[in-house]
């Protein structure tokens, strides 16, 4: 990879908290029935990676314009990991207060990417 700093998006804290709800989504996932593996296991895993991975993918962009194309992206990943959370537990595969520690963070999550992009735009 080239730059002049080594992974500098591994500093922002949106990607290492992206990176802890991906984290514990997995291991959350690894609960559900199998025959759920296709379904909304997997779906909660690729969108919970999507989130770190379009910070880190758009903090590696040129202008700040793209990087904020994807944290929009990754906001729009966010609120998938929360939907698809939200009916797993309606569908009863978890319960509401397994997954409310998720919806909170991914809340305070949103939050933090809403006010980076605000910053972004500022400039």
């Amino acid at each position: 990879m080239g730059g002049h700093t080594i992974n500098p998006y591994k500093d922002l804290r949106v990607w290492q908290e992206a990176m802890d709800l991906a984290e514990a989504c997995y291991v959350l996932t690894r609960k559900f029935p199998k025959d759920e593996l296709f379904g909304l296991t997997s779906q909660i895993r690729r969108a919970s990676s999507s989130i770190a991975a379009n910070v880190a993918e758009g903090h590696g962009r040129e202008s700040t314009q793209s990087f904020i194309q994807f944290l929009r992206i990754a906001q729009g990943s966010l609120k998938e990991v929360e939907t698809h959370l939200i009916l797993a537990a309606r569908v009863q595969i978890v319960s509401t207060e397994q997954i409310a520690p998720f919806i909170e963070r991914s809340e305070i999550l949103g939050r933090k990417l809403r006010a980076l992009i605000r910053t972004l735009q500022e400039k």
